[in-house]
């Protein structure tokens, strides 16, 4: 409920104050549940890609600090968020996304490199796909990375990729999971220059106080 809620909520809102968001190739997102894989560029990014493919539902992974707060960890779950410890993620960080993937209408968003201060790839989002029988979604943002920046009216623009499907009779090793992330990268690269041959994403300097 507070999930539609918010989504009828933020949505008309960001579009008063940045206009609409221009969506390249939803036809791409396919039936049933899927994960969308995307560099991680802003703090906004998953709110600003769940509201691009409304009406599908999504739950979200974030990190465990941000559930200390009771009332913050009550208002995250009502979001289908649910907490992973970053630095030292344990089977939970696994076994969720897959049962929520099996046994909700619930699909998920995963940002391969874990944070905004890295472009490395990491494999939970292909071994997620594996066992839960979806695909991955590649997708791209590319817009204001900051909330005041909304206000200048640089446009929002998504870009959605070809599913990618992890063969579940292949084993994961590390030959595979290198060929899975090269086609991701290669995706994110061509959806970029599908909405903006001349975008380059500056990566921000890491905070001190973030050491994952």
């Amino acid at each position: 409920m507070l999930y539609t809620v918010l989504v009828k909520i933020v949505s008309p809102f960001l579009t008063l104050i940045n206009g609409r968001a221009k969506i390249y190739n939803r036809e791409n997102l396919p039936e049933g549940n899927y994960i969308i894989v995307a560099p991680h560029r802003t703090w906004m990014d998953p709110i600003l890609i769940a509201i691009a493919v409304w009406p599908k539902k999504f739950s979200f992974m974030a990190k465990k600090e941000l559930f200390k707060n009771p009332l913050a960890a009550k208002f995250l779950r009502a979001l289908n968020a649910y907490p992973v410890d970053r630095k030292h993620p344990g089977p939970s960080a696994i076994k969720q996304p897959v049962k929520l993937l099996r046994q909700s209408d619930l699909s998920t968003i995963i940002f391969p490199s874990g944070s905004r201060y890295s472009a490395k790839l990491k494999g939970g989002a292909t071994l997620i796909a594996k066992l839960a029988n979806v695909p991955l979604v590649p997708a791209v943002y590319q817009g204001p990375l900051s909330f005041g920046k909304l206000f200048t009216r640089q446009p929002r623009q998504i870009a959605f990729g070809k599913p990618i499907v992890v063969d579940r009779k292949t084993k994961l090793d590390e030959k595979y999971q290198a060929q899975l992330e090269a086609q991701m990268q290669a995706a994110f690269d061509q959806l970029d220059q599908q909405i903006n041959p001349d975008f380059k994403y500056v990566m921000p300097p890491k905070p001190k106080n973030d050491d994952f």
